[in-house]
């Protein structure tokens, strides 16, 4: 994989949303419950990524940890979906297969709902270091699982933090993706080349993500809120001239817990009382883009 330091540099496109809108916005709700590393599913070690540091010994299983994500799949998906109902927000869920299998109603109505059911890997676990061999098995187990449970086929692909030199290859290879999410490089989606092929990319983001209430970087309700308030004003204020795109990350272990889901809350409604803000899907931008801007 080649880098591009250089993107749209000082000529970025003027692009034009629906409805003139400056700014298009995606809310992520990340889907990982029941799907992280767990000695239960055969794993050498117990996740770590939580809201303390464990003490247990890796290789045992972190009932306390294992509670925290589920309070994600029992309540706070929940209250997450309630919220973006309340404020006719349409988000992208980043779905782990199973996850959704461990859930299934949870699968089934984020497709009644309106949402967008993505890929996000089968597990939520790494994929950078995996061969290609169980790369390619892993992305077709996925898609298998996800369609099954959403009645959804994901038509975009991310996975925990990295990727590998071979994800694109086998996403294409797989066929029936339109695009990806692996890439905090940008606020436009762009387009790379894949094997000869022209392929869409969506820039993600790890700054307006409230996965930072835990890895740090973010502790108060009042610094998250701003944070994204911050990201969103300015793109809007650059949204008068060259309208940009804003990835919210959400986590329902995370933000769906009580003392942080309000700050979601009001985000929301000071984004909608703005006129021209597109609450968007990301299969919608990627279909818009690859209309407008083929």
């Amino acid at each position: 994989m080649e880098r591009d330091l250089v993107g749209y540099g000082m000529n970025p496109p003027k692009v034009e949303w629906p409805n003139k809108a400056r700014i298009a916005v995606s809310v992520v709700v990340n889907y990982e419950e029941g799907s992280e590393y767990s000695p239960l599913d055969g794993d050498d070690h117990h996740d770590t990524n939580g809201e303390v540091p464990s003490p247990v010994p890796p290789a045992q299983r972190d009932l306390g940890n294992e509670s925290m994500f589920e309070y994600g799949s029992r309540v706070g998906v929940w209250r997450i979906m309630n919220m973006l109902d309340k404020h006719n927000v349409n988000a992208t869920f980043y779905c782990c297969g199973q996850a959704l299998e461990r859930n299934p109603d949870v699968g089934r109505e984020i497709t009644r709902r309106g949402h967008e059911a993505m890929g996000h890997g089968y597990r939520w676990i790494d994929y950078w270091g995996m061969d290609k061999e169980s790369e390619r098995r892993e992305i077709k187990r996925a898609v298998e699982s996800i369609e099954r449970t959403t009645g959804q086929r994901p038509l975009g692909w991310y996975t925990r933090y990295g990727w590998g030199p071979n994800t694109r290859e086998l996403l294409v290879e797989e066929g029936g993706f339109e695009y990806d999410c692996l890439s905090y490089n940008d606020d436009l989606p762009y387009y790379t080349e894949v094997q000869g092929k022209r392929w869409l990319v969506l820039p993600y983001s790890l700054e307006v993500n409230d996965t930072r209430f835990w890895r740090g970087g973010i502790f108060s309700n009042e610094s998250y809120f701003d944070c994204m308030k911050d990201a969103f004003d300015l793109l809007y204020a650059e949204g008068e001239t060259h309208p940009k795109m804003l990835s919210i990350g959400l986590h329902c272990r995370i933000v769906g817990r009580p003392s942080r889901a309000g700050v979601l809350d009001r985000f929301l409604a000071y984004a909608n009382s703005k006129p021209g803000v597109w609450f968007a899907r990301r299969t919608d931008i990627a279909r818009w883009w690859k209309e407008k801007y083929a």
